[in-house]
């Protein structure tokens, strides 16, 4: 008896259909989600796999079957991130999964901050220090952006810092320095000598629920809960920012959109000057900026 002669699978096909499931899911963006998830099976660009469907390509049975299977996990909301393992942010491409924070690209207006931060600084060698690096998003940019830089980063969760090392090892940054660290503790060693201290640090009120079950669900609540107004970690910040920066040396925090107000007020009170909330791309404010006096 002859073996079952199965069809091949359009590629199209398949795309408008993973479309189709993850739009009933409440994915927001149901047609990037499927042609990067095919992407990530076939191991090829998104323009590529876009081109395959538009000249009518077909797919492997197995390859759909593999497709299949992650089409089905988003749909549940796991992040799109955790299924391939990675995370673009500004040019870098990030190893994520759970256990880390995911770097979104709100986060970019604050690393241009600190990057534009550290290129003014009048020393050759200006230090920069990222507290609560996650990934190591902000600090492998600022290192890989502004190589004559020297650049700290710490992080104080151990499912984290798995993946910060990583990165780092991936990146290979020769002027990045990661420790595993207390952040209120972190690089007393530096102590006066900062240019640029920048964090984006867990910010979201304890009572509040994330909208986003990708967040809701999958993100570290460490990386996520920020106390009763979500600024504990901020006092924190204030407080090792004045003790690592020099005399003009600039604070840069992510915030959320209604957070702007009282951390100005919050870093006016401890002697901070000029302090500043910027917005990001889709104009909500997004980070507060200080000098240090």
């Amino acid at each position: 008896m002859s073996p079952v002669s199965i069809p091949p699978i359009p590629l199209s096909a398949f795309l408008r259909a993973a479309a189709e499931r993850l739009a009933r899911a409440g994915v927001p963006d149901p047609v990037v989600d499927a042609e990067l998830l095919a992407a990530h099976v076939l191991g090829e660009g998104r323009g590529e796999l876009q081109a395959r469907a538009l000249r009518g390509d077909t797919i492997s049975e197995a390859d759909a079957a593999r497709m299949d299977a992650l089409v089905t996990r988003r749909a549940t909301r796991e992040p799109l991130q955790h299924l391939t393992g990675r995370a673009p942010f500004r040019h870098l491409d990030l190893r994520v999964g759970p256990g880390v924070f995911v770097p979104r690209p709100e986060t970019e207006i604050v690393a241009q901050l600190a990057i534009d931060a550290l290129r003014a600084a009048a020393s050759p060698s200006p230090v920069a220090v990222d507290l609560g690096t996650g990934s190591g998003a902000i600090a492998l940019a600022l290192a890989t952006e502004v190589p004559h830089a020297q650049v700290h980063a710490a992080e104080n969760s151990v499912d984290a810092f798995l993946w910060t090392e990583e990165n780092f090892r991936e990146v290979g940054a020769p002027n990045a320095r990661l420790a595993f660290v207390d952040l209120e503790h972190a690089f007393p060693e530096l102590d006066g000598t900062v240019s640029v201290l920048v964090s984006n640090p867990p910010y979201v009120p304890d009572a509040a629920i994330p909208r986003d079950p990708e967040v809701r669900f999958f993100d570290p609540p460490a990386a996520l809960y920020g106390g009763e107004d979500g600024l504990d970690v901020v006092r924190t910040l204030s407080r090792v920012g004045l003790r690592l920066l020099h005399p003009g040396g600039m604070l840069v925090i992510e915030h959320g959109e209604w957070q702007g107000e009282p951390i100005r007020g919050l870093l006016a009170a401890d002697g901070w000057r000029s302090a500043a909330t910027h917005p990001d791309l889709t104009l909500r404010d997004r980070a507060t900026t200080a000098v240090r006096p």
